[in-house]
């Protein structure tokens, strides 16, 4: 498969993904399903139409084999994900759809940032530094200043947010390196299984002792609850296994911007949110700090962090064969 082809799938889960928010956001105000009850059944419907292709594509024996290749990876990484999303989606409610898809994965590269320097027990460059500053210039004038236009409790979504971040952008570090290694439909089919057990008994016990219900009574509900599992969940992560075997990291995480460009428009145009100019200019600090995580020069150094025992010699400037390197990838997802 060409690098074009892999930015192209990368480009359409990060549109995919920007969905996410407006759909869970009209999902509840139609049903008042939990924020537990969505991911419990986006999940169910995730791991079946993941089996269908596992099934179909005969691919039950490659899952079998990233298991025993990597089993506390998965595990980690599915148990990440699974938070994430959890705290995405209560975000999402308590703070609206803009500011919660800004903020949580205008957070992740920053947390990812701080993370690497730590592991090589290194103060940031000069370059990483700036890169940093505005991400924190651009969360502070989102959440403190721009963030209080929608939502019913915006500083729980705004700490909702970045806690969804730093999930996120731990889940990256880990799966980073097995995500390259092997097929998508694997992946994406390993992972969600340990997303599934996370969530769904999680869902259950929750929507049990509080008496929330627990099953969609109309088609509509259903239908938007089906969309969130096979197309933003399954679909989707497959998608991103699948472009990142040929994409450089760099280029992921730049062309996964549409995702909250996706989202902001959406919830501007069709759910009637807006942002406050504070707001905006936050967004937009934000997005250019993740911008220079994939465009300046000190991407090769956090792409490398994880293999920093390596001779400085393999750290050229043209990317790897396999594309090998630390990405932010969402999550959501």
């Amino acid at each position: 498969m060409s690098r074009g082809r892999g930015l192209v799938l990368v480009c359409a889960a990060g549109v995919i993904w920007g969905t996410i928010g407006p759909v869970v956001d009209l999902v509840h105000e139609r049903s008042m399903l939990s924020v537990l009850t969505m991911s419990l059944w986006r999940a169910i419907v995730a791991v079946v139409a993941l089996a269908v292709l596992v099934i179909a594509g005969r691919q039950f024996d490659a899952c079998t084999a990233l298991i025993r290749a990597h089993p506390a990876r998965i595990l980690l990484m599915g148990a990440l994900t699974a938070l994430f999303q959890l705290l995405f989606f209560v975000a999402v409610l308590a703070v609206g759809v803009s500011v919660a898809t800004v903020v949580a994965l205008g957070s992740a590269p920053v947390f990812l940032l701080v993370l690497h320097g730590a592991q090589r027990r290194r103060m940031p460059g000069s370059a990483q530094l700036v890169t940093v500053l505005m991400g924190v210039a651009g969360l502070l004038l989102v959440s403190l200043i721009g963030g209080h236009a929608n939502g019913s409790s915006p500083a729980l979504g705004v700490l909702a947010a970045l806690a969804s971040g730093a999930a996120y952008a731990l889940s990256a570090d880990v799966g980073s390196s097995v995500s390259q290694r092997h097929n998508a439909v694997p992946m994406a089919a390993t992972t969600m299984v340990v997303v599934a057990m996370v969530v769904v008994p999680a869902g259950l016990a929750v929507g049990l002792l509080r008496g929330d219900p627990l099953v969609p009574t109309d088609a509509a509900t259903w239908a938007g609850l089906a969309y969130l599992g096979a197309v933003t969940m399954a679909i989707a992560y497959v998608l991103l296994f699948a472009g990142l075997r040929t994409l450089p990291s760099a280029s992921a995480t730049v062309a996964t911007l549409l995702e909250p460009v996706t989202a902001v428009v959406i919830a501007v145009l069709l759910l009637g949110e807006r942002l406050t100019l504070a707001g905006l200019l936050g967004s937009v600090l934000i997005v250019a700090a993740i911008a220079s995580l994939g465009l300046g020069p000190q991407v090769s150094q956090v792409g490398h962090a994880i293999r920093s025992d390596r001779p400085s010699g393999h750290e050229s400037d043209s990317p790897e064969p396999d594309g090998h390197g630390s990405y932010p990838h969402p999550p959501y997802f």
